[in-house]
């Protein structure tokens, strides 16, 4: 139920804005924003009984004879979209509910809060800080973007060279209206390629900004006459985009990873948790890695952890431990997790990667020792001796279908609508015909 609180400011959000629409969002499996529109006038309808939508039609969610479902709004969401200037607009996120009035257990949105109530019976609080990456393109004058050109020619924090800049603090105004708090904004490594990061936060918020900030980027760039991705590996031969995820526990207000005394500053709690990630890395890879594009970007190379290992000066590590100012440590301790990419689905992959720490935490799993060394250029024997990520999404999968901790995450529903989702995306990667068969091989066979 919404308290008379909540519903009033709402309404004095509708009312000083003037909205005439209200669009009610939520996700599908693979993360992608849906949206039912309705006229301001039946907003108390929707929050007295919710709206209907044909579940059937979303990817994952139901079959057809089970179509019915509604969308009930969490009005800690309701914000006023920005770039919809023309006809006042408003949007708020929605859970999926049944007929009966029970939670649909599908819903990603809702796999995510089952997650962090487990954390909650254990006493903690689970934190995310996502990085997304992002590429930002040109398209041609006919409207097509192949080939794809770079919006400009910078790299890691340049500024003279930086064709961006006015585009990104466009975009944080933007997000700073949907209450996304933004700590830093800059160019990444590659040419056209950006970072955008929000406050560190609880991962239901953090798992919804990085959905709004998706959206958002994307419009932004097209009112600049840009297209934004979020693909992982756009470009062959530079670096990928990824979303690396820091992360802590938090019990009765204090960072429970956190230990002064602790060589890398890690509480026990942290190196279990260390441990359970690291334990189920393979078999969660195809949810915060779930495209056939995303092990084009971890490879070797380019920044992408391919070896399961943790380290804190090491980028080539899964989990780095990042440096932190002494006089921070209590609060500031967490782990970053550098495999998912930003196509993943914030809610499942904040669920998963819960899941799998608080596997960790729960049988106390030890940490292996960690890895200093660059992992890219060990010798042959060496590499030979570390346990590798997946090397495609149809690796990934095999992974995922043995699972059980996937599975329990998820429900028997979503994690077999997942895996369906993934097995056909790989078979029709594996039966189409690339340009670069078709370069190499036309001219000799």
């Amino acid at each position: 139920m919404h308290s008379h609180e909540k519903i009033a400011a709402v309404e004095k959000i509708i009312k000083d804005a003037g909205i005439r629409f209200i669009n009610l969002q939520f996700t599908d499996i693979m993360g992608v924003v849906k949206s039912v529109g309705l006229p301001t006038e039946m907003w108390a309808d929707v929050l007295d009984h919710g709206m209907w939508f044909d579940g059937s039609s979303v990817q994952g969610f139901a079959r057809i004879a089970e179509s019915d479902m509604l969308l009930h709004p969490d009005l800690d969401t309701f914000a006023v979209i920005p770039w919809d200037t023309d006809v006042p607009t408003a949007r708020v996120i929605c859970d999926a509910y049944l007929p009966t009035g029970e939670p649909f257990e599908g819903d990603p949105r809702r796999v995510l809060k089952r997650a962090l109530a487990e954390a909650k019976k254990m006493g903690f609080d689970y934190y995310t800080g996502p990085e997304l990456e992002f590429f930002l393109f040109k398209p041609h004058a006919d409207g097509s973007l192949m080939p794809l050109t770079p919006h400009d020619q910078a790299g890691y924090f340049d500024v003279s060279t930086d064709l961006a800049h006015s585009v990104r603090r466009q975009m944080v105004t933007a997000l700073g209206s949907f209450g996304i708090r933004v700590e830093a904004l800059h160019h990444e490594v590659a040419v056209g390629q950006h970072e955008i990061d929000f406050k560190y936060d609880n991962a239901l918020r953090t798992a919804d900004n990085a959905v709004t900030l998706r959206l958002t980027l994307k419009a932004i760039a097209q009112k600049n006459g840009l297209y934004c991705t979020f693909m992982p590996k756009p470009v062959a031969g530079i670096n990928g985009s990824g979303m690396h995820t820091h992360q802590s526990l938090w019990r009765d207000g204090k960072n429970a990873f956190a230990d002064g005394d602790d060589e890398y500053g890690l509480s026990p709690i942290a190196k279990h948790f260390i441990a359970g990630q690291l334990k189920h890395a393979r078999a969660i890879s195809a949810v915060i890695a779930p495209l056939v594009n995303s092990y084009k970007r971890l490879v070797p190379g380019y920044e992408a952890p391919v070896y399961i290992s943790w380290a804190r000066i090491n980028r080539s590590a899964l989990i780095r431990i990042p440096k932190v100012s002494p006089g921070r440590v209590a609060t500031a301790t967490r782990i970053e997790l550098r495999c998912p990419d930003p196509s993943a689905n914030p809610y499942l992959a904040f669920a998963v990667m819960l899941m799998a720490g608080l596997d960790g935490v729960q049988h106390k799993l030890p940490a292996p020792p960690p890895n200093e060394e660059d992992l890219y250029h060990l010798d042959e024997a060496r590499q030979k001796s570390l346990t590798a990520m997946p090397g495609s999404l149809g690796e990934a999968i095999e992974e995922l279908k043995k699972s059980e901790l996937v599975r329990r995450t998820f429900g028997d529903h979503l994690f077999e609508r997942y895996l369906e989702g993934r097995i056909q995306e790989w078979n029709e990667y594996r039966l189409s015909v690339s340009q670069w068969e078709l370069e190499r091989y036309l001219p000799i066979y």
